[in-house]
């Protein structure tokens, strides 16, 4: 079964779902459900969350469930090339790499060498670490770097953001140069638990995040829709 668990029973329970265990948008009840049900992980998923899980800053951690959601959409899409725009200890990054074909790549885009050191034991021991294009530099720089290539503006297949609020925008209009037409851009947090609702929220953040959305549902070059799930993600599709 692919490393997964064989058992055929639930594995997550409270120790094992961290963070996880307080959700923002539905009843603890829904959440528990999901988290027991709602996806499958490999055994070396499930221990490298464990290990983010104990981290200092473990809220960075992407969500499960979202990442559950990239691991059906990259080869319904039959995506082989992707861009992660914030990378952390690398668990979305391992279930997006586990999910891709043999050709599949992802260029993984990070300022922290030691974050990514944790998930990179992790990218190896599930063979995946061939796929994975670690370029530790501020991704703005990296993504405009990227379009200086010959060959690579327009030929990505999905990208994913999860890093610096403030510069959401400009890795997304960065990004939107470098997808394909009918690619998809991921947007994380873009709910923020639920301070961009709050009108009287002003830090950078929030106002970004406010922004953020408001940017791409003006923006005539794509199609979209806001999941509230996790902590809100936005799926963008480049026409």
């Amino acid at each position: 079964m692919n490393q997964l668990l064989a058992s055929g029973l639930p594995r997550r329970n409270n120790s094992s779902t961290a963070k996880f265990n307080n959700p923002k948008f539905v009843s603890k009840a829904v959440n528990d459900y999901t988290l027991q049900w709602g996806f499958h992980e490999t055994s070396i998923a499930e221990r490298l969350r464990l290990e983010t899980a104990n981290h200092a800053r473990s809220v960075m951690m992407g969500d499960p469930t979202e990442a559950a959601l990239f691991s059906i959409l990259l080869p319904a899409m039959g995506v082989k090339k992707v861009i992660e725009v914030g990378v952390f200890t690398g668990y979305t990054t391992l279930i997006m790499a586990q999910s891709l074909g043999e050709e599949g790549t992802i260029v993984a885009l990070d300022v922290s060498e030691e974050y990514c050191a944790i998930g990179k034991k992790y990218w190896k021991e599930a063979g995946v670490d061939g796929k994975i294009d670690l370029r530790i530099a501020p991704a703005q720089d990296s993504l405009q770097a990227m379009l200086l290539e010959k060959g690579e503006e327009g030929t990505y297949d999905f990208a994913f953001i999860d890093a610096d609020k403030t510069n959401y925008k400009n890795y997304y209009e960065l990004l939107l140069k470098l997808l394909r037409p009918n690619g998809i851009i991921a947007i994380d947090n873009v709910l923020w638990g639920g301070r961009v609702l709050d009108e009287s929220v002003t830090d950078d953040d929030t106002v970004a995040l406010r922004e953020m959305s408001k940017h791409v549902y003006e923006d005539e070059r794509v199609e979209h829709v806001l999941l509230p799930f996790a902590d809100g993600v936005t799926l963008v599709r480049k026409k």
